[in-house]
């Protein structure tokens, strides 16, 4: 058998070795006489065939040709260590979902607006967006839900119409003159409140102010289209009226005394304008008293949140709003109301709205998408504060003096 027959039967061998971990071997010379079948190739474990197996070309030792010898010292690569499969995804997944949602929690409990003086931008923004108006109406303020429509179901009342509803019964409270010549609106937003009062008053001068040019322009822009020629919008800050003395018969501020960064010169200079005998009537978001039972670390934590993310200096408790009222000396039968029962529906009322009809918000784009999220979510924060006694709805009113008239 010459060199092939050798190759042949190392290459039909079960041991067969790959042809690039062989080592080049001596040629092994096959006397002529030994069939194929008599020769056995054997591993370096079972050692070479003694005597007594007969004669073989493999019986010295000088020609040996074992298998240990022709293979190389390279070992197959060792597999990477892996996770199973059934036990690896999920883990990664819920690691995934859980670091996601840390990082969204911290990112929404950081609040995103705080007060600098930016209270005309901001709502200049809104205006713009169109947002806010579109889901919340003509009026930016919260709605008015009575006991039977709380029992029903607070989503079966349209949302809109109950901002309406709070105007007529902030309207009624308020106890003012039957038809009062010149009205205020200090805080007007785009004018929702400040139309209405000129629709229920005909013969009366409706005038709203407000920081942001934007909300004056639309407010201007609705007043055209409702035919209301007795309705003016005017940019002016509250704590600087350029009113004179004693001027409006009422002035009513609903939800403009959180943006204010001093509040009584707020209530001071509303009560300037006002005429002896005229009527003041305010609705705003009031922290609580704190009286004998000081504010936890926890609750100065979700204030400082409600602050910083709708451009809120600070909010004071509606009984300050009753001190400050009678410290102008000027004002008399000053009351207070919690309205928090009336108005709290209004906080998830705003978010179902939008869950109902998103498509505003889908084709504004990323950015408005992120604003509304926080929106969301600090609407809920004001529910959770206002349920839980944090906060308070405060409706304070009251009269201007009539002024003494000495005789000579």
């Amino acid at each position: 058998m010459d060199r092939s027959a050798v190759s042949k039967c190392c290459m039909t061998s079960p041991f067969r070795v790959p042809a690039a971990n062989r080592r080049r071997v001596n040629h092994v010379s096959v006397p002529p006489n030994k069939r194929r079948a008599d020769f056995k190739i054997f591993s370096a474990a079972e050692g070479p065939p003694s005597a007594k197996e007969g004669p073989s070309v493999f019986s010295k030792p000088s020609r040996l040709y074992d298998l240990s010898e022709a293979t190389t010292s390279v070992q197959a690569p060792q597999p990477t260590p892996t996770l199973p499969s059934k036990v690896a995804t999920p883990a990664i997944a819920a690691a995934g979902v859980l670091a996601l949602a840390a990082g969204t929690k911290y990112i929404l409990d950081r609040p995103s607006r705080a007060y600098d003086n930016n209270v005309g931008e901001e709502y200049d923004a809104w205006t713009e967006e169109g947002v806010l108006e579109y889901y919340w109406g003509e009026h930016i303020h919260l709605g008015y839900y009575t006991d039977e429509e709380r029992a029903k179901g607070y989503k079966k009342k349209d949302f809109i119409e109950a901002k309406k509803d709070f105007v007529y019964e902030m309207l009624k409270w308020s106890e003012c003159e039957e038809k009062p010549a010149r009205i205020l609106d200090c805080g007007c937003g785009i004018g929702g409140t400040s139309r209405l009062l000129a629709k229920n008053f005909p013969d009366s001068k409706v005038t709203g102010i407000t920081l942001s040019p934007n909300q004056v322009k639309r407010g201007t822009e609705l007043a055209k289209e409702q035919n209301l020629p007795n309705v003016e919008f005017k940019v002016m800050n509250a704590l600087e009226m350029e009113f004179e003395d004693n001027t409006f018969d009422l002035v009513w501020a609903c939800e403009s005394g959180e943006h204010m960064p001093d509040k009584k010169k707020y209530v001071e200079s509303m009560t300037r304008v006002l005429k002896p005998g005229g009527s003041i009537v305010i609705a705003t978001w009031c922290q609580r008293e704190e009286g004998n039972s000081p504010f936890t670390e926890d609750d100065k934590e979700n204030l400082r949140f409600l602050y910083e993310e709708w451009a809120h200096p600070y909010f004071v408790s509606k009984e300050e709003y009753v001190r400050l009222m009678e410290g102008t000396g000027s004002l008399e039968k000053v009351k207070t109301e919690d309205w928090v029962k009336e108005t709290i529906d209004s906080w998830r009322h705003s978010i179902w709205v939008g869950v109902w009809d998103p498509w505003i918000v889908v084709f504004k784009g990323p950015g408005i998408w992120y604003k509304t999220v926080r929106e969301i979510v600090t609407l809920e924060r004001m529910h959770r504060a206002f349920d839980r006694g944090l906060m308070e709805y405060g409706m304070m009113k009251g009269k201007k003096k009539a002024i003494d008239v000495k005789e000579d």
